[in-house]
């Protein structure tokens, strides 16, 4: 059903046979110049040594359960990306989809990267996912939304089952009538949706993890039951569980141990491959390009 394999995701793409997966997504590094890290908390009902204030003004103590971090800062962020986005477009399937989630300061050049390897006119979409949370700064107007680049391997040819998407409400229901403000709507290609809540039961504390209703909305979309999804920048792995929820197979790849045994814990696995090892043997692909 699904792989986790921990090392460098070059390493790996490279040793994958062609045409191996239906859907790849990635969130790569944004190259923000910072370290990202989140610290994961718990609060324990404390009256004598608590250091917040909770529910009907009872004291609690903040207990720390732990860290994760990495840089994000790269002196050359295209020339890291192309090689793997080289291989990533090999190993996708020829009616498969690829999307590239990124945000606001790198965007512009990564789309051109990506239009010379997969050609402008296999460029299907620019989603913008928005989010009104956090900080918000007065010097400018603050930047909200992440950008999601769709591209499919040949551009006429790929998977897109927009019945199996979610539906969601019109923001002005009374100018559509009873029935259809019932039903909802399917979304245009601007993804209103709330980041993973801090104290949610989803929220993992990896830094970085995205809501997984984005990558349900692009697993039941982009792919069918039984193929195979890639994410080799897996981070919390919240692509390995969209997939296992739907029925897909699933193979993540991540060079953070940290991250790597979070998402073994998550998707319950008993264990990972290591990228030293011989993998190729390990993989069996038949013509609809599944993983056993």
């Amino acid at each position: 059903m699904g792989l986790i394999i921990l090392g460098n995701n070059l390493d790996v793409l490279r040793r994958l046979p062609d045409g191996f997966a239906r859907l790849i997504y990635i969130d790569p590094p944004f190259n923000t110049g910072k370290v990202q890290s989140r610290t994961q908390i718990k609060t324990v009902q404390d009256d004598i040594g608590g250091d917040r204030i909770g529910f009907a003004g009872r004291s609690y103590r903040t207990e720390k359960l732990g860290t994760s971090a990495y840089s994000d800062t790269f002196d050359d962020f295209i020339g890291f990306l192309r090689p793997r986005i080289e291989e990533a477009y090999r190993v996708l399937a020829p009616t498969g989809s690829f999307f590239f989630h990124i945000d606001y300061r790198e965007v512009h050049y990564c789309k051109v990267m990506l239009d010379e390897i997969f050609g402008r006119n296999c460029f299907q979409n620019e989603i913008i996912w928005a989010y009104d949370y956090g900080a918000r700064t007065k010097k400018r107007w603050p930047a909200k939304h992440d950008n999601i680049l769709w591209y499919s391997k040949d551009p006429e040819r790929y998977t897109f089952n927009l019945d199996e998407c979610d539906r969601i409400a019109y923001m002005a229901p009374g100018l559509v009538g009873p029935e259809k403000a019932a039903r909802g709507k399917t979304p245009t290609d601007v993804w209103w949706h709330t980041i993973v809540p801090t104290n949610g039961k989803e929220r993992t504390g990896y830094a970085t993890q995205k809501p997984l209703g984005i990558l349900e909305r692009i697993v039941k979309v982009h792919s069918n039951p039984g193929e195979v999804v890639l994410d080799f920048f897996a981070g919390s792995g919240t692509t390995g569980e969209a997939a296992a929820r739907h029925g897909r197979d699933y193979l993540l790849v991540d060079s953070n141990p940290q991250a790597v045994e979070l998402m073994r814990k998550r998707l319950s696995l008993p264990e990972v491959r290591d990228a030293k090892d011989e993998i190729d043997s390990e993989i069996a692909v038949d013509r609809q390009a599944r993983l056993f």
